[in-house]
């Protein structure tokens, strides 16, 4: 984790802390962003290629997300150096090693990420006493299983179909990434009326203008198989993806698929960004110049994190459901709306409602402990 930090700015970052263990040999690296709002609830990632950079961006999007959501949370995000299809034993090591090393960083809660679930999280709440994501046994509203996120993707299309020539029942669907947000991101839009053209992961990907069997398909990677063994359309690369003719692209997977030397292949009219920062800022640009329409991702995917704060409050898996739909939809029209009447590009529009937020926060608490100052 040596990568130069060059994202510093008025919300953040407020702590970067690099972790080495020798005992179990962890590398980490944790981005607490901004907690004005209150405590930072961010996933913790495992794998092999992440940087810190890409935590800290990743960290800045959780702060727009929560804000942006109206929780009251902050943002952060922390990242485990290492192959998360490493052995059981050694990966519960690697977890409950970081968990202990982030003990008293009382300001940031650990959710599941990209290479970690609730049986990570339930190892990091018996170290420390504190995260989000946890096994149902464990009182937890367990987010990868009952697919928060990709429900919440699903919620935001019905949303964009009043803003682009598009309707769910019938529409075609390509989802690069069959992981949790993929998978129960095809599976709500399928029971919509959407129609799965094509299915990415790291080994390959499928194609068939009829429509995947949706619900073989996420059996057979959840037995551990790629996505193109399965003999229901045509074998292709991964990247192979990026031309399928389609009306809505989700990127699930992870950072930067989208850029400005690919995204001209984009046959979709919608990109609904399931993963955290999908596409660079000039390929949205350039999307946008085409007439495409970008769902943000920290508007669009924020079921996760919506139900991991009504977990930590003490709700129930029906409260969380049904805030991810309202906030979801609520949120992104106002987004939508907003950058269609100011001329904005969507990503600019939800920036603008997140940071009004957490600055508004931040202001509150400089007068607060201006107050609180002994006059002399």
């Amino acid at each position: 984790m040596t990568d130069e930090f060059l994202f510093c700015d008025d919300l953040g970052p407020e702590k970067i802390i690099e972790i080495y263990d020798p005992e179990t040999a962890l590398k980490a690296v944790l981005v607490v962003d901004n907690v004005a709002l209150g405590p930072a609830i961010g996933g913790v990632r495992m794998a092999k290629d992440v940087t810190l950079e890409e935590c800290a961006r990743l960290a800045r999007a959780m702060t727009l997300k929560n804000a942006a959501a109206g929780l009251d949370h902050g943002g952060g995000k922390s990242a485990i150096v290492a192959d998360s299809r490493t052995s059981a034993a050694e990966k519960e090591a690697l977890i409950r090693a970081f968990a202990r090393a982030i003990r008293q960083i009382v300001d940031y809660v650990p959710g599941p990420d990209m290479g970690t679930n609730e049986t990570a999280m339930a190892w990091v709440k018996n170290e420390i006493g504190r995260a989000a994501g946890l096994p149902a046994k464990l009182g937890g509203i367990p987010l990868d299983e009952i697919g928060s996120t990709g429900f919440g993707l699903a919620a935001a299309l019905k949303v964009a179909q009043d803003f682009a020539e598009f309707r769910i029942e019938g529409g075609r669907i390509a989802i690069q990434g069959f992981g949790a947000v993929g998978q129960h991101a095809a599976r709500y839009l399928s029971d919509m009326g959407a129609v799965v053209v094509a299915v990415s992961d790291s080994r390959g990907a499928v194609h068939n203008a009829d429509g995947v069997d949706v619900k073989a398909l996420i059996e057979f990677k959840r037995a551990g198989n790629a996505v193109a063994d399965l003999g229901i359309g045509d074998k292709m690369e991964s990247d192979a993806l990026l031309d399928v003719d389609c009306d809505v692209w989700i990127p699930a997977a992870r950072p930067d698929v989208l850029t400005a030397s690919n995204v001209h292949r984009i046959k979709a009219k919608i990109i609904a960004q399931g993963a955290n920062i999908p596409a660079t800022e000039e390929a949205e640009r350039m999307l946008a110049e085409r007439g495409v329409l970008v769902l943000p991702d920290f508007i669009a995917n924020a079921g996760g994190v919506i139900c991991a704060a009504v977990e930590l409050a003490g709700g129930t898996e029906a409260d969380a459901m049904r805030m991810v739909e309202d906030k979801i939809c609520a949120n992104l029209r106002s987004v939508l709306e907003v950058s269609e009447k100011e001329n904005l590009l969507p990503r600019v529009a939800a920036t603008k409602m997140a940071r009004k937020r957490v600055l508004d926060a931040m202001a509150s608490r400089r007068a607060k402990s201006d107050q609180q100052l002994p006059s002399t």
